[in-house]
């Protein structure tokens, strides 16, 4: 990158930052940078042709090691079965990549992988593809600063995976000249995720902007993963009260003080890393979602503007002051929670399955059962406002300083190939997964995600021997550990959740134009400051329940009017794509 192209971005970095605002950018068409990439083709195509090897890998619980190496070293997928409604794409022609390609590519740290570069199945990625990519991540905890200092630095790498943290998101990065606008290149240079996308309606739609451009690969399911959050209750304090599932709020604030009275010093763990008290659980049997959300015209509201917003502050003031919420609700991690979750004084938690799963049954063999978010009257349908649009995982962009963009794209295109799909979701052949029958990847009882030889934990090993969100085709439902492990019930919880709640007023993935992207930010900003400072001290008494008047008019006041607009507009763009 040559030094007016650092100054640029640096400036222009600084400038979004201080200023929040795009408006150095804010010119007419003519005036953008110019993010089309044409250049000669640098991956040679070739024609690809397997052997059926489905009869020897199918149902096979025994494989050679001349087996487990067709498998593990070569494309051929002749063995995995078409299982989902959508046959997912198989286009090999550009691996492997001819000639010595490495690409540098940027990822937030994970606590569980100390080194991506050694990763297991990036080792098989790069055989089967060619293509050799030196990891950049950030040490624990600085994800935020090292992507302001890379960006404002000007020297980007190849692929930025979770290209939303730039100012504004992926859209923005692309308009202010970081990442390529990749429109022109898809459909030649990504055929698998191409044809993925456009294998279903709602994909296509997610993945795509409001004026037709296709900026980043997206991690995107053959389904609509279940919903993932909500509450769990222990069993021994359904033993204990005597009492059923709470469906209703009532019901849930007698079973509260029944708990208590069985000995559960703090019964509800309330809050979560996840969002703090603003979960759509409890809040939501009020209408008071937590954020934007459908009514029943579907337009555009505000959650914490309803009508039963001080009937639901009033209810959560009296369970904090009798002792039914855990203390440190409003500041508590996730390992303080999750210290409470194992101890004698919760019997409710507000979380994952998933999680608990391995907190809870695996670690510490306590069993749980889900509970639908209530409501406020008897019969009354359960809501949330969690919806997967088949969008999930995390996306990467290409930077517009790539220095071999075809690569960089033949690289992130074979996470959505049927042999992506396995390597990805499932890890290795032999060791971690084998096949079953149908041609459906499977974690065998032995295998290494269940028995880890350094002795790690599934929670662990689920990172360890495969991607768990990435850009790619994530099966979630067949390949998360935590859901497919012998005995577990997270997937049933996960599931019932799903079908029995009613996702209406679900908000899709809409995005911002760069002219509203800023304003939109700020008013958000300062909308959930004021919304977290009054509902907290609110419902810790420190503030009557009547400042929530005081709160919707500071509201109404900031803007809330003009930040439903956008969200509004950008909805009816979303409607029409």
């Amino acid at each position: 990158m040559n030094r007016t192209m650092k100054r640029y971005f640096t400036l222009l970095f600084i400038s979004i930052l201080i200023i929040s605002t795009v408006t150095a950018c804010s010119g007419k068409a003519s005036d953008e940078p110019d993010n089309t990439v044409t250049q000669e083709e640098s991956v040679e195509k070739n024609e690809v042709t397997f052997e059926d090897i489905s009869g020897d890998i199918r149902g096979n619980k025994a494989p050679t090691q001349e087996q487990i190496d067709e498998v593990n070293g070569t494309l051929n997928d002749t063995y995995l079965g078409d299982v989902f409604d959508e046959v997912i794409p198989s286009d090999y022609s550009a691996y492997p990549v001819k000639g010595d390609v490495v690409l540098d590519v940027w990822m937030p740290a994970n606590s569980n992988i100390p080194d991506m570069n050694n990763h297991l199945v990036q080792k098989q990625v790069e055989k089967l593809t060619g293509i050799k990519v030196n990891f950049i991540t950030p040490p624990v905890g600085q994800e935020a600063d090292a992507f302001t200092l890379m960006i404002s630095s000007g020297e980007l790498p190849d692929i930025i995976i979770d290209p939303g943290r730039y100012p504004g998101g992926l859209e923005a990065g692309v308009n202010d000249g970081a990442y390529l606008d990749l429109t022109d290149l898809m459909e030649k240079h990504a055929p698998n995720y191409s044809a993925w996308r456009n294998s279903d309606e709602t994909r296509r739609k997610t993945t795509v902007t409001d004026d037709g451009r296709l900026l980043g690969f997206y991690g995107i399911a053959p389904y609509s993963e279940w919903i993932w959050f909500g509450t769990l209750i222990k069993q021994e304090a359904l033993d204990k009260t005597g009492l059923p599932v709470p469906t209703t709020i009532d019901e849930w604030y007698e079973f509260l003080k029944k708990s208590k009275e069985v000995g559960y010093k703090a019964p509800l763990n309330y809050g979560s890393t996840y969002g703090q008290i603003f979960t759509g659980i409890i809040n939501g049997a009020y209408g008071v979602w937590d954020w934007t959300f459908l009514d029943e015209n579907g337009k555009v509201a505000w959650g914490p503007a309803q009508p039963k917003a001080k009937e639901y502050l009033a209810t959560m003031q009296q369970w904090n002051k009798e002792g039914l919420l855990n203390r440190d609700w409003a500041t508590a991690d996730f390992n303080q929670r999750m210290a409470s979750a194992i101890s004698d004084d919760t019997a409710v938690m507000m979380d994952s399955p998933d999680t608990m799963w391995s907190y809870w049954k695996v670690q510490n063999d306590i069993d749980f059962v889900g509970a639908l978010n209530p409501v406020l009257n008897k019969g009354d349908k359960s809501a949330t406002t969690y919806k997967n649009f088949k969008r999930t995982g995390t996306g990467a962009a290409i930077t517009t300083q790539s220095k071999n963009v075809e690569a960089a794209m033949a690289w992130l295109d074979f996470n959505f190939s049927k042999k992506g799909w396995e390597l990805i979701n499932f890890g290795e052949y032999g060791t971690v997964h084998l096949v079953d029958e149908q041609g459906m990847p499977y974690y065998p009882e032995n295998s290494y995600i269940y028995n880890d030889p350094d002795g790690q934990p599934v929670d662990v090993t689920l990172w360890k021997y495969r991607w768990h969100s990435w850009p790619n085709i994530r099966d979630e439902h067949n390949a998360n550990p935590l859901i497919s492990a012998k005995g577990s019930y997270s997937g049933d919880i996960r599931k019932d959740w799903t079908e029995n709640m009613d996702t209406s007023m679900a908000m899709p993935p809409i995005t911002f134009t760069k002219e509203e992207v800023s304003r939109e930010a700020e008013l958000g900003n300062q909308l959930s400051t004021l919304r977290g400072e009054y509902f907290a001290k609110i419902i810790m008494g420190e503030l009557p329940v009547d400042a929530y008047d005081k709160f919707l008019k500071e509201a109404q006041s900031m803007g809330l009017d003009e930040f439903l607009s956008l969200h509004q507009a950008a909805l009816d763009r979303y409607n029409q794509r």
